[in-house]
């Protein structure tokens, strides 16, 4: 084969024969390769929406004026190590998967994807699969603090995003509990947070009586199942009595740019490094997703031209 033959054939290029052959083919050879031609079209597809880049729509507000709903956002899925489907399509029936190497781990100010790990009380969501979009605040071994709606991260004032939003002007008081915050039990509230550790893998912490319900369920969570019991004041996990527990993951904590509206780790806790999906960096499109596909014509004209491939900071 001629260089010039091969360089054809690799991208596609037909020559004078193979057209010839082209124009004699008949009806079922013909419809044999348009099948065949789908079949690989779903194939580059799937690969690429699986372990390159996704779309996801933005059906909350917990990210304005960031992101807003009816945002149509480019997910970037390899720089945090692209990952095989983890669940049956349609079913929450979950199968063995890998997970690429990374370029990166998220980073303080990336507006992550990743995996819902479930309700504050819940070892596993329910739905299994729902993704959501945070910003990455804490990272493993960070210390996270809110004073008065103002985060710090390490005892420093966190930077503040472009277009943070509060609904609320006053924060609530400090040792106001909120009975939904993360983790149960402690007298916080999402205006004044903390001081609370974001677990890394091999940071070991003392468990007691009084301490162990501030650490459960992330224990749970990394067994799959209800492992930590009190019985006489006795911690115990899968009925061993313990007096520390040594983190197998690294986490993330993770909030909303629209502070006063957000349900994020404040109120459902920590983010495990293998729930990360990967990187929101661009908005495709937007719309108001209100208005529903019959009235096309008024979807469109809601199409937002400001927002079209506007890159996400």
């Amino acid at each position: 084969m001629s260089f010039k033959s091969g360089f054809k054939k690799f991208f596609g290029v037909k020559t004078e024969e193979e057209l010839k052959k082209d124009k004699v083919k008949t009806p079922k050879e013909k419809a044999k390769d348009f099948i065949q031609s789908l079949i690989f079209a779903g194939i580059a597809a799937f690969f690429i929406i699986t372990f390159i880049i996704q779309n996801t729509r933005i059906p909350t507000g917990s990210m304005e004026d960031t992101i807003l709903v009816g945002d149509f956002v480019l997910v970037n899925k390899f720089i945090y190590g692209s990952e095989s489907p983890k669940y049956i399509p349609f079913t929450q029936i979950e199968i063995p998967h890998f997970r690429f190497p990374a370029f990166k781990d998220p980073h303080r100010k990336d507006i992550v994807v990743f995996e819902f790990p479930g309700n504050r009380d819940q070892v596993h969501a329910d739905p299994l699969g729902v993704n959501y979009v945070k910003r990455c605040i804490g990272l493993p071994g960070d210390t996270i603090q809110v004073i008065n709606k103002v985060v710090y991260v390490n005892h420093k004032q966190f930077w503040i995003p472009t277009f943070i939003n509060y609904m609320e002007p006053f924060a609530e008081p400090r040792g106001e509990a909120d009975p939904r915050i993360f983790p149960e039990g402690m007298p916080w509230n999402a205006d004044n947070y903390g001081p609370l550790i974001v677990p890394k893998k091999g940071y070991t912490i003392k468990l007691d009586a009084n301490n162990v319900e501030q650490w459960a369920i992330t224990i749970d969570r990394e067994f799959g199942k209800r492992v930590v019991a009190v019985s006489n004041g006795v911690v115990t996990i899968e009925g061993k009595p313990v007096t520390s527990y040594t983190f197998k993951k690294n986490y993330y904590f993770m909030m909303g740019d629209n502070r006063d509206d957000s349900l994020d780790s404040r109120y459902w806790g920590f983010v495990p490094r293998d729930m990360v999906e990967g990187e929101a960096f661009i908005t495709l499109f937007s719309w108001n997703r209100d208005i529903p596909f019959t009235d096309l014509f008024r979807l469109i004209g809601s199409i937002r031209p400001d927002r079209i491939l506007l890159l996400l900071h």
